[in-house]
């Protein structure tokens, strides 16, 4: 696998990964028992830390993507081992 293409799969995992965690740890006024701003936002967060994020979004990432470059490399788990929706019966439809 090319470094270009696992550097574009971990910006994916890492995107995903930041979206996923963004709701956890995020606090509202009313929950912080703070004042509220006038004009803020009854859902806007009190103690919003974007670098804590960005933190775990990248070692989530790394390791998403370390999975991920490790099975492509070595057949873990390809597509056809995950059958979700398996082959009807081949009577089906054939009987009267």
């Amino acid at each position: 696998m090319k470094i270009t293409s696992i550097i574009a799969i971990y910006f994916l995992f890492f995107v995903m990964s930041a979206f996923v965690m963004l709701p956890f740890g995020v606090r509202t006024a009313d929950e912080a028992g703070v004042e509220k701003v006038p004009g803020q936002a009854d859902s806007a967060p009190v103690n919003f830390r974007p670098g804590k994020l960005v933190i775990r979004a990248t070692i989530v990432a790394a390791l998403l993507t370390t999975l991920f470059v490790l099975n492509f490399e070595y057949g873990w788990i390809s597509a056809d081992d995950i059958n979700v929706f398996p082959d009807p019966p081949s009577n089906l439809g054939t009987e009267r």
